[in-house]
């Protein structure tokens, strides 16, 4: 097997879709976020369904999950989930050469005076990462092929790789967004937290962030600088052995990575009510259903 890329040209209509995303002005560029955590949830649901009857299938990866982590030295965003991902066809297929058929549709909606966000209601959402990204990377490992890397800068074309290089994945996706210089924003801890909670909050997977936890540890002087110097003298005498009790002691921080769950809300089918504001409402039916309006009416049993 080759290792060396293969080039492929994007579909007439998926490349003027992307040109349209690029070139179109629009402020409410979050919705990129809510888009490829929605289509993880799908690949989350397609491989549970898949286990259903045929429990082997996540014998690869057990755990059902999305994560989003910020890069902020290599101004990347990675999205990564353990769906059941694409196969090196499935890429080529889903990912440039046949346009969804909800593409066009799209695009003459927005061209009509509709709101970009509402892309996801026409299974194009993926191409929203270009609103933030000037390079979009793909790396895919399916139960049935090797691990892939899809590479883009929506430059009329796209390659697919083998990929040796990369972590590698159990299975799932992973989409590392590398940033527009006036993008970063999408790299701050808060921003992300904030993103996730108001679009993603009522996925039923869990959406873990990465995040800087900092401790303080207290050591002694010798410990902060390292321990640059070795004791001449294991045993030493008594007087040295007291001197070294008295040694003064330091506080300093260390930060560490940790990942921590951002959707914690209880759904609202679980509580009361009472509780359940109408905001909270509308925010649910817009995750479950894509749509940029409203609902019309509540009908809550508990």
């Amino acid at each position: 097997m080759s290792d060396q890329p293969e080039t492929f040209q994007f579909q007439a209509e998926i490349n003027q879709l992307m040109s349209l995303i690029i070139n179109t002005f629009y402020s409410n560029k979050e919705v990129f976020l809510r888009e490829l955590i929605s289509n993880s949830s799908d690949a989350l649901d397609k491989i549970r369904h898949l286990s259903l009857t045929d429990p082997s299938k996540l014998e690869s990866e057990p755990a059902l999950r999305i994560r989003v982590a910020a890069d902020k030295t290599n101004n990347t965003l990675t999205i990564w989930d353990t769906g059941v991902s694409m196969t090196k066809a499935d890429l080529v297929n889903n990912l440039g050469t046949i346009a969804q058929s909800g593409t066009k549709a799209f695009m003459e909606a927005v061209q009509a005076g509709a709101d970009v966000s509402m892309i996801g209601q026409f299974g194009v959402g993926f191409y929203s990462a270009f609103l933030v990204a000037e390079r979009v990377e793909v790396i895919v490992k399916h139960n049935d092929d090797e691990q892939y890397l899809w590479s883009s800068d929506a430059g009329g074309t796209f390659t697919i790789t083998p990929d040796h290089t990369s972590e590698r994945l159990t299975r799932g996706t992973k989409i590392v967004l590398h940033l527009k210089e006036d993008q970063h924003e999408y790299l701050e801890e808060r921003r992300l937290k904030d993103i996730i909670k108001k679009h993603s909050e009522f996925i039923s997977y869990p959406i873990e962030l990465e995040v800087e936890k900092t401790d303080e540890k207290e050591v002694s002087d010798d410990e902060d600088e390292g321990d640059k110097k070795d004791k001449e003298d294991e045993e030493g005498d008594v007087e040295e052995e007291e001197k070294d009790k008295k040694k003064k002691k330091k506080k300093v921080k260390q930060v560490r990575k940790e990942w921590e769950l951002v959707n914690k809300q209880k759904p609202l089918w679980m509580r009361n009510p009472d509780e359940v504001s109408k905001e909270d409402y509308a925010a649910f039916y817009k995750a479950i259903s894509n749509d940029w309006e409203d609902h019309l009416a509540v009908k809550h049993f508990k």
